[in-house]
């Protein structure tokens, strides 16, 4: 028996169909083990980024959640079957070979264990590939632990300065792709609306737009960005007079017809970031519903690798698609070939994978979901418009004018005349002209004037600030700077939205208040030590992702690129840290501020020395505060805000109200309470919590005790003993919490000894 191990389920379904008889095929779910998670010893432990000169770090890989189940169940079966071979076919990228490593060793006492990749889930591509097994890319592996290993030191520190602010994270990606948004809205805030008036009608379906002021004239209207703009004014007297000649006529005169041809040229295939975007312009789609559903159809065969930066396709595929083109179409809607410009144009471009195309180049439709078809479709229409000719229109460019009117109006016509790489998009794009307008392209001709809502219409509006980024907007972004790969576009909006550093505002991304104070206040810290080269600037950010690639294509050595990338991040949140020492942070001025309200004018000028919040330093914050806590301790302050939500909720948890409650502390109002931690809020929250502590048992805990008895074979009865109770209704909170702790407990410990 053979045993191939991939990613996901249904990636191993799609295989197990082609392999058959003698393999077992399984899915190892992703990752299996990782850096360690959270804020345990673990991760605070210098240990994890110990290593001797021209080594990496060898820290302790953790299990991710739920694999150590998986890959148990995998070995009984494989050890049960006397499996002598073992092929692990991940993802054919860093992360995928960084599962394959992990499971190299994992499964490294069977006698063979082979690496294999495939860009396609096709029958020949599974069979070629186990026919040229190879070995682990450690280069693809380095790249993917040094990618581990400045995430993770940026977000760690980072993050636990940041807090000081109280937010929630950093990260090396993330961080400067919030700076765009951030930037964005702050370019839309200080836009100044400038007013301009347009006038337009329409004839045989052809829009004709006033010409007001040509480029040289003195009225010449320009927007923001500096562009000439002649079918625009802000003469509104003039913009009106020309209206009402419009609208006082019923016919226009062509006084001039320039003929013209244009040639659309196709698209190369798709890379990730142009598939996402597609995703967003074309079927209005998130881009996390995109990558999905791109995922799905990768895993069930239909189209090839979807993490990709590459334009290049397999010449086999290319020759199965013009064929299906020439029997379809005809001979004239095959062109030359397109490929991207940006292929092996920049050092940095990922290109070991083909770009995303149909795994079958003839198979237009496939048995799908709606969803997957759709986007199916759309890959195969990249790919196919790829190998096709051009699209060309006739066109002409109309001028005329009006009686009475003393400016002239200007339009465009325009039909296509062979719809070339078009045919394979008439499913997305509808209502293309095909036919010349009805009125006579020559000059002195005379065309009806439309007379509608719509024509004649003058327009008076103000300039538009920028328009903020949209998920597919900021993909682009992400490329362009190349602070993003393939594989992380996706992962890093969802961090900015999940993280509460930007919201979706009918599809724009709008940065929140912790956002603009992340990227406003915290940033500099990091920035300002450089401008260029700051640690969350995009060229800092490229440049390491520049870094990464010279690893994985063996041109650079890992440990180099790790080693100087530690010495530079020390130095830039070394010289943070110092910053930071000068001034006090948001969360010590607000907690000095707090303080000070409840105090006489003279103890205020003893405590800060005559300064104002805004002078002190971050070190005489610290000494401000413990001396504030110490004054606290003798005069009391009133309770916090934190305090009293706590006592207003545990009073209507209890059920006594508020006025019981103070009732119990011998007070009539909240604010005659001391806060601090000795303080008599305090004392009447350990009673509140000791008397809710007796309240009947939650429902959530009554469900996670029936769960916890199921996992371990147990009766409830049985539980209930642990702490003396007959009926599950008898519980309180207490007791129940009492449960669970101890059967969680034994549930660790049976594991602990189970792995040693």
């Amino acid at each position: 028996m053979k045993l191939m191990i991939l990613e996901s389920g249904a990636k191993a379904r799609t295989v197990k169909g082609y392999l058959g008889k003698g393999w077992i095929v399984e899915a190892c779910n992703g990752h299996v083990q990782d850096l360690p998670s959270g804020n345990g010893s673990k991760q605070r432990s210098k240990a994890m980024w110990a290593a001797n000169k021209g080594e990496l770090p060898d820290p302790p890989w953790d299990w991710t959640d739920g694999a150590q189940r998986v890959i148990d169940k995998i070995l009984a079966k494989a050890r049960k079957s006397d499996v002598e071979e073992v092929y692990i076919a991940t993802d054919p990228d860093r992360e995928g070979e960084f599962i394959a490593w992990r499971l190299s060793i994992l499964f490294s006492e069977f006698p063979i264990v082979n690496r294999v990749t495939f860009n396609e889930i096709t029958k020949s591509a599974v069979s070629e590939s186990i026919s040229n097994p190879s070995g682990i890319n450690s280069n693809l592996v380095d790249a993917a632990k040094v990618r581990r290993f400045m995430d993770r030191l940026v977000g760690y520190r980072c993050s636990r300065f940041s807090k000081s602010w109280r937010l929630t994270s950093m990260g090396r990606v993330q961080t400067p792709t919030l700076g765009f948004i951030v930037e964005r809205e702050i370019e839309r805030e200080a836009h100044v609306p400038i007013e301009y008036h347009s006038v337009h009608a329409s004839s045989h379906g052809i829009k004709f737009n006033v010409r007001f002021h040509e480029k040289g004239e003195a009225d010449a209207w320009f927007d923001d960005s500096g562009k000439h703009r002649a079918d625009r004014t802000s003469d509104s007297d003039l913009a009106t007079s020309t209206f009402d000649a419009i609208t006082s006529s019923d016919s226009l005169v062509i006084t001039s017809v320039k003929e013209g041809i244009t040639k659309r040229n196709p698209k190369p295939p798709f890379t990730t970031d142009t598939m996402l975007q597609a995703g967003n312009s074309t079927l209005g789609w998130s881009v996390s519903k995109t990558s999905r559903i791109a995922s799905s159809l990768y895993q069930s065969g239909f189209v090839t690798y979807i993490r990709t930066d590459s334009t290049r396709t397999n010449p086999d595929a290319r020759k199965a698609v013009r064929q299906f083109i020439r029997d379809k179409y005809g001979e004239e809607h095959l062109g030359k070939g397109v490929v991207g410009k940006d292929v092996n144009s920049k050092a940095n471009v990922q290109d070991a994978h083909e770009a995303i195309r149909p795994s079958k180049p003839d198979v237009l439709s496939i048995n799908a979901s709606a969803d997957e078809k759709r986007l199916y479709s759309l890959i195969w229409a990249r790919f196919a418009a790829s190998q096709m000719s051009q699209s060309i229109r006739e066109r002409r460019e109309l001028e005329a004018m009006v009686p009475d009117c003393v400016k002239s109006l200007r339009g465009t016509a325009s039909w296509r005349t062979h719809s070339g790489w078009e045919t394979v998009f008439d499913q997305f794009n509808s209502n293309v002209r095909t036919t010349p307008p009805a009125g006579a392209l020559e000059e002195q001709a005379n065309w009806p004037i439309e007379k509608n809502d719509e024509s004649p219409k003058m327009v008076t509006d103000h300039t538009k600030p920028p328009g903020r980024y949209t998920e597919s907007s900021i993909v682009q972004a992400m490329k362009k700077a190349e602070i993003g790969r393939p594989s992380t576009y996706v992962s890093t909006i969802l961090k900015l939205t999940g993280r509460g550093y930007v919201e979706s505002d009918g599809g724009s991304l709008k940065p929140t208040n912790d956002g603009r104070m992340l990227w406003l206040d915290v940033v500099p810290f990091y920035n300002n030590q450089d401008e260029d080269y700051g640690l969350f600037t995009p060229n800092f950010t490229s440049k390491m992702e520049g870094n990464l690639d010279l690893v994985e294509n063996g041109t650079q050595n890992g440990p180099e690129i790790w080693d100087s990338f530690v010495i530079q991040f020390r130095d830039m949140h070394n010289n943070a840290l110092d910053i930071r020492k000068k001034t006090a942070t948001p969360r010590q001025r607000a907690l000095i501020e707090s303080r000070l309200v409840h105090l006489q004018p003279e103890l205020i000028d003893e405590v800060m020395s005559s300064k104002t919040v805004d002078e002190i330093t971050g070190d005489e914050a610290r000494v401000i505060i413990d001396r504030l806590k110490e004054i606290g301790d003798t005069v009391g302050y009133p309770p916090s805000e934190k305090q009293s939500a706590l006592i207003l909720k545990l009073a209507d948890q209890i059920g006594i109200g508020l006025d019981g409650v103070l009732e119990m502390a011998g007070v009539s109002d909240i604010s005659a309470l001391t806060g601090g931690g000795s303080g008599t809020a305090s004392e009447l929250i350990g009673t509140l919590i000791e008397k809710s502590k007796e309240l009947p048992a939650t429902e959530s805990q009554v469900d996670l005790i029936g769960k916890l008895a199921e996992q371990n074979d147990k009766q409830i009865s049985e539980l209930l003993t642990i702490v003396g109770a007959r009926d599950i209704s008898e519980l309180t909170k207490n007791d129940a919490s009492t449960i669970i702790s101890k059967i969680k407990g034994r549930s660790r410990g049976r594991r602990r000894k189970k792995n040693s």
